[in-house]
Formats: C-alpha cells, sequence, structure tokens
C-alpha cells in the first residue's frame, strides 16, 4: 500500500503525525471531521519560494482564497508576505489577521461598488483592474473619496495551461483580464484620470499548473505589453505572474520551483522592475489533512462502499473537479488487505464522493482516515449544505496544537436568521 509521507506527516510506530503530534491526540480534543495544518510547512514552503527569487526584487502576496484562517494569513505575514484578497470578506480577514492594508492588494473579477469603496477606504497598497470600466468606476469612487489609488491592469495573455477547465483563467475565452490586443489602448486612455495611478501589469494563467513552459510563453508575451505601454511614457512599478503553481497530489512529478525561478529570472531582469507572486495552494495544500472518521462498510453487489462522516460540504473539490486526495489511516496496520472501494459521505447527493474505486487498506466503523493534501481549497470552499456545520481547524507548531476554529453550533447556522410570525397567520 503506498502512502503519502513527508517530512512534515509522517508515521512513528505507525501512529500518523503531524511535526510532533499524534493526530489521536488532536481527536481527544477535536472531534471530526478536523482540519489540521502544519505552521513548519508554511514557513518552510514560502521561505522556499521566496529564496528562490533572491537575486531579483520580488514581492510574495500570499493568495487568502486558497486558505483563509486567520492564524494562517499571519503567519505568513510573519514571514514577510503580503496578502491577495478576492473579496470584501477576504479583505477584513486579513485586516483582522493583522495585515497592514498597505501589504493587501485587491482582486477579483466582479468587485461591486461597496467593495471598491471598502478596499480605497481601508487603503489597500492596489486594486487589479479587470476592465475599463472597472477602472472608470474606480476613478469616480476614489474621487468621491478625495484619494487616489494605485492599480494594475490584467491582461490575458492567451496561454493554455493544461490545466482543468474549470481553472484555466489565461485563455481568450475566459472571462478574466483584458485581451492583449487591447491592454494597450487601455493604458493610454487610463493614464489621463485624476484618482488612479496605473503602476503595474497582472496576469494569472491559471492554477494547478504543472510545467514552467505556459509561464515562459506568458511571460513573454506580457513583456512585450509592458515594453510598449512604457514606449507610451507610462512607468509601470511592477510586473505579476500571480500564482498556479501545481502541487503534488497524486505522487506525479511536483512542481520545480528552484527550476521555474532559474528559467524566468533572466526575463525578468530585463524588466527592471519589482516581480509580484500571489502562491496559494502552492504554500498550503501539502501542508494540512481533513481527519475524517469511518462509520459505515457497506457493498452493493459488487460494489463496496466506506462511507465517512466528511462529505462534499466538507471538502469539495473531488465533487466538483474529479480531485485526488491520498487517503490513508491515522493508525497503519501493515497486515490489513487492500480493496477496492469508493469512499463517501454522509451529504444527500450521489455527487458526495472524496474518491472513486480507490486502493485502499481495509478498515473498520470507528477506525479514522486523512484525506491528504487538504490545505488549500478545503475549508475555505465548505457550506453548510444539509445544514451541516462546518468544521473546526487545527494548527500544529512542532510538539503542540492550537484549535484556531472550533466547530460551528447548530445556533451559529442561524445567525439572524428568525421566524416570522405574521408570515403563518390564517
Amino acid at each position: 500500500m503506498n502512502y503519502f509521507n513527508s517530512d512534515i506527516f509522517t508515521y512513528k510506530k505507525n501512529n500518523f503525525f503531524c511535526e510532533d503530534v499524534s493526530l489521536k491526540a488532536i481527536l481527544e480534543t477535536a472531534e471530526t471531521p478536523v482540519y489540521v495544518y502544519s505552521k513548519r510547512y508554511f514557513v518552510e514552503r514560502y521561505t522556499e519560494f521566496s529564496d528562490a527569487f533572491k537575486e531579483i526584487n520580488h514581492r510574495i502576496f500570499f493568495s487568502a482564497k486558497s486558505n483563509f484562517n486567520l492564524n494562517v494569513i499571519r503567519i505568513f505575514a510573519n514571514c514577510g508576505s503580503g496578502v491577495d484578497v478576492n473579496s470584501a470578506g477576504e479583505l477584513f480577514r486579513a485586516t483582522k489577521a493583522g495585515v497592514n492594508p498597505q501589504d493587501i492588494i485587491q482582486t477579483g473579477v466582479g468587485k461591486t461598488e461597496d467593495e471598491i469603496r471598502y478596499g480605497i477606504e481601508q487603503g489597500v497598497k492596489l486594486i487589479k483592474v479587470e476592465s475599463f470600466d472597472e477602472i472608470s468606476l474606480i476613478d469616480k469612487i476614489a474621487g468621491k473619496l478625495n484619494k487616489k489609488i494605485e492599480v494594475a491592469l490584467r491582461v490575458n495573455p492567451d496561454v493554455d495551461a493544461k490545466t482543468h477547465p474549470y481553472i484555466s483563467t489565461g485563455l481568450s475565452e475566459n472571462k478574466f483580464g483584458v485581451s492583449s490586443g487591447e491592454a494597450v489602448k487601455i493604458y493610454k486612455v487610463a493614464c489621463r484620470l485624476k484618482n488612479v495611478s496605473l503602476t503595474g501589469i497582472d496576469m494569472h494563467i491559471g492554477s494547478l499548473v504543472s510545467t514552467v513552459s505556459p509561464y515562459l510563453e506568458a511571460v513573454d508575451k506580457l513583456s512585450e505589453i509592458f515594453f510598449q505601454v512604457r514606449d507610451n511614457g507610462i512607468y509601470l512599478k511592477h510586473f505579476d505572474i500571480g500564482g498556479g503553481m501545481g502541487v503534488n497530489y497524486n505522487d506525479g512529478t511536483p512542481f520545480n520551483i528552484k527550476e521555474f525561478a532559474e528559467l524566468l529570472i533572466p526575463k525578468f531582469k530585463k524588466l527592471n522592475c519589482e516581480i509580484w507572486f500571489e502562491p496559494g495552494r502552492y504554500l498550503t495544500a501539502n501542508g494540512g489533512v481533513l481527519i475524517t472518521k469511518v462509520l459505515f462498510i457497506k457493498r452493493n453487489e459488487n460494489k463496496k462502499f466506506i462511507i465517512i462522516d466528511a462529505g462534499m460540504n466538507d471538502l469539495l473539490r473531488p465533487s466538483l473537479y474529479g480531485s485526488y486526495h491520498y487517503i490513508q489511516p491515522v493508525e497503519k496496520n501493515d497486515f490489513r488487505r487492500e480493496i477496492v472501494a469508493d469512499v463517501v459521505g454522509p451529504v444527500c447527493e450521489s455527487s458526495d464522493f472524496l474518491a472513486k474505486e480507490r486502493n485502499i487498506a481495509e478498515v473498520q466503523p470507528g477506525e479514522y482516515l486523512a484525506l491528504m493534501s487538504a490545505g488549500a481549497y478545503g475549508m475555505t470552499m465548505s457550506s453548510n449544505y444539509n445544514a451541516r456545520r462546518r468544521p473546526p481547524e487545527v494548527i500544529v507548531d512542532k510538539d503542540k496544537f492550537y484549535v484556531t476554529r472550533g466547530r460551528e453550533s447548530f445556533e451559529y447556522l442561524l445567525f439572524d436568521e428568525k421566524i416570522i410570525e405574521e408570515l403563518h397567520k390564517k
């Protein structure tokens, strides 16, 4: 049986550990399903990324949409990272985590007037724009607030990142950014606006990009526009290539950040500006697991099911993308035979599965499983479907662990909902 092992998540005498904490010990405090993250992984991953580009002037903005736990955001901020936020809610969370607004960039293809106003009032470093209409709206709102705000134009380089169509963002058919052909025209017109300052050019070609070649092509295309803009007298201070660097979910070849840097640094040096990155998944995915309890084992005809207490509302990726997550026991038994089964949750949908036709070590009801690579787009994509309460989140630091968010209560699910008696009068 193959297991997902690293120097962060490893078996010690058949018990699964995160750093120096047994996952069984965590389960004595936090019931399943529960997310468990490694602080050490986050710090080491960030340091590895930043060190790869140490010979050029660069800035990393952690993409909060991958994992917006307040303490995770603060861990990266303490490493020196800025934060990329995609909504007013993520901006609120980042500031609550203690991040200086001047270390926050505000992104998103469909910002509302309220979100733009909130970002300007908070004093974010920059707003990334995706159309001329948006630039005009930002200029109008900033003028009413008597402020001037830096903006950067997201340009779609029309590069195929060879990833899942739902997470491809760099093709002309995608909703993101402006076309390469329109970019220079927009810069030339927008630079006349009084309340915005165009200071950068941005791109994001997709998520889970597994090779460097799409970035090389995209950087070359965006560089041509960058120099055309400068030739028109518009000085751009930064060049942002976004995020999307892939991670190893299924024993594939991991994205090589050192090779990535070695091939791109010569191109970046020609630009003579600050280079920005917005990694999210790359920094967090393999730093987290979702622990779940086996409820039942059942067989329908020739099909075997392992029914667990975590469902698609807790970890949506398999149902949404058909994504693969290693699943392995919290307590390993090498004498167990290997079976083929679907690992499914309790949600009332046939799409509620965590694995299909998976080779997995035989388990019994009451035992625990670890769903690996759950540090990105796990909790942030979770929901209350079937009125299920979202899981707690735990962060491990060496030989200690901390419950940073408890399981939602039933009362929390009601929030401001109430019975309107007048509706029910006969």
